[in-house]
């Protein structure tokens, strides 16, 4: 090769590094959004508080109920140091809708990802939330959720993205039922013999804040134990400004109800359901039901020179709680000036079909459709009814088996090969579907018990029914909210009756199927059933336990059974 040619090369190669350095340093000088760590540090503690306007024993975080919002940005690491200052009692806290990839350890479920939090104990979570949206946090040990150990989580996208929809300001609201008997005084009732049931909930809370009616008690309650002027069960306030659109994140975690939510003289559009972007659609009320999480966009665009009702309702049982009460207060009008109108009743508590058409407009919105697998590798069918246990404990069950927690959580059983620490016996993946009859009081009623698990195959799909049933009460059938730990499922149908698995399966919504993590099962004339889809893309395998799936679990979100 002549010394030209040589020269030439080395020009050329030149050249490329210098093109290769410029480009490098442009990288440097592009903004890329780093994530980031957020860090928190809780103090659980046992105090009276007086949310509805009756004084009880609490949990509080910090010395609050609700907890702190976590705020925290797509592929954040959250933090947060739990220090258990309860004294006589354990804990753990679940980080509801968050995917706990990598992480299963810090799900916070105790008896299946972890041991729980003893008295005096600090416990630190560390998990990634990877995906944008609205979520939840709430003890995962016995009731004491009911007991106020709950908050909101709000992960927003990175900066320098948008979201598909505009709003100014952003809001997050938790629904809640009230009682004022202890958790453990409702506790020992419903696991004694003979079954003593807790009753209705004595008042629906909005963000933490009620107003129970002292003087209509009976027996009277003394002012120390009920006083409506306590300014610490002021109704909750919610300030707007006029002409502006407002994001709230509007959370059920109650331990009984159903429930609807309006906002006197306002519609909302429904935008977000359990962090996953929603085709949007207008209602007047939103039902919501215990585990679920939705966003709404609302516009104040009404008359300016008053407040407005926002009212929470019972639904789907003809319960005596009264109404849940909240202010929308305009600017400048005082935050605690009543509106100058009667609050809205709320719609039919056995109106099942509107219930079922929310349910069915709930699809993925456009552009955002995550289509799941045309087939499955496996289908489970499982039957929700409450049986006796022994003949004497009344419990529910799942295909006629009621679920056990074993001593060993499941995580440490299976990483220490410790399986004899839970039955090896797989659990039933149907019922005898020919012959129950779902619409009466079955004449055995009498259910097994087991700890048994479910195991699913990494990257399998799974179509899994929920099929409602009568209970032990004649002509009378139950709302079940159903929650997945870990992953999000497709919601492929609702259907009125028995689950057809010949005919139903082809009535599946395999185009725009909406994915949640939480799901109710409707009561419709005593009997329902719903369809959903999931695929197994993380870890070696899933477990699913009767009544929850874990290193996932499906868990049935209601406490008061």
């Amino acid at each position: 090769m002549s010394a030209y040619h040589l020269s030439e090369s080395k020009s050329i190669a030149m050249m490329k590094f210098l093109a290769l350095c410029f480009f490098v340093i442009s990288l440097i000088n592009i903004p890329i959004a780093e994530a980031r760590i957020r860090h928190y540090k809780w103090e659980l503690k046992y105090e009276y508080k007086s949310p509805d306007c009756y004084k009880k024993l609490v949990i509080t975080i910090n010395g609050r109920t609700p907890g702190p919002t976590i705020l925290a940005q797509q592929n954040d690491t959250v933090i947060v140091e739990v220090k258990n200052s309860l004294l006589t009692a354990n804990t753990a806290i679940h980080w509801h809708g968050i995917r706990q990839i990598g992480t299963p350890w810090f799900d916070g479920t105790e008896g299946f990802t972890q041991c729980p939090i003893l008295p005096g104990d600090t416990f630190v979570y560390k998990f990634v939330v990877d995906r944008p949206g609205t979520y939840l946090y709430h003890a995962h040990y016995g009731m004491q959720r009911e007991d106020g150990l709950f908050g909101s989580i709000r992960v927003a996208l990175p900066d320098g993205e948008s979201e598909p929809f505009a709003y100014n300001y952003d809001r997050s609201i938790i629904l809640t039922d009230w009682y004022h008997k202890s958790t453990f005084e409702q506790a020992a009732g419903l696991s004694s013999v003979p079954f003593q049931w807790v009753g209705e909930p004595q008042s629906l809370l909005i963000q933490g804040k009620g107003r129970f009616d002292c003087s209509a008690a009976n027996p009277p309650m003394k002012a120390d134990v009920c006083n409506n002027t306590n300014p610490e069960c002021s109704l909750y306030s919610t300030t707007v400004v006029p002409g502006k659109t407002y994001r709230l994140r509007i959370s059920s975690l109650t331990a009984l109800s159903a429930l609807s939510f309006q906002i006197e003289g306002h519609n909302m559009t429904v935008i977000e359901a359990d962090g996953h972007y929603v085709e949007p659609f207008v209602v007047k009320n939103l039902f919501i039901y215990s585990g679920e999480t939705y966003s709404v966009l609302v516009y104040t665009d009404q008359d300016p020179a008053r407040n407005y009702w926002v009212t929470t309702n019972v639904v789907s049982r003809n319960a005596t709680t009264p109404p849940g009460l909240a202010v929308l207060n305009y600017y400048p009008n005082h935050p605690r000036r009543s509106p100058p109108t009667i609050p809205p009743s709320g719609p039919m508590w056995n109106d099942v079909d509107s219930r079922f058409n929310q349910s069915f407009a709930i699809r993925a919105r456009k552009g955002h459709v995550y289509s799941p697998p045309a087939t499955s590798d496996r289908v489970i069918v499982l039957l929700n009814t409450q049986n006796q246990v022994n003949g004497k404990t009344r419990r529910w069950s799942v295909n006629n088996v009621s679920y056990d927690i074993p001593h060993t959580p499941y995580l440490i059983a299976l990483k220490e090969n410790l399986l004899h620490t839970f039955s090896q016996t797989p659990p039933p993946e149907g019922y005898d579907f020919a012959n129950y009859d779902i619409k009466v009081v079955q004449n055995n009623t009498n259910a097994t018990t087991s700890d048994a698990i479910y195991r699913l195959q990494l990257n399998s799909t799974v179509d899994i029914v929920l099929q409602n049933a009568n209970t032990m009460n004649p002509n009378n059938s139950e709302t079940h909210p159903w929650h997945l730990h870990g992953h999000d499922f497709w919601v492929l149908g609702y259907g009125k009756g028995k689950f057809d698995p010949i005919n139903d399966p082809k009535k599946y919504n395999l185009v725009d199927p909406i994915m949640k993590n939480t799901v109710p099962v409707h009561p419709f004339r005593l009997d329902s059933f719903l369809g959903l889809k999931l695929t197994i893309l993380e870890f070696g395998h899933s477990i699913a336990t009767l009544s929850r799936i874990f290193l996932w679990a499906w868990e049935w979100h209601l406490k008061k059974v």
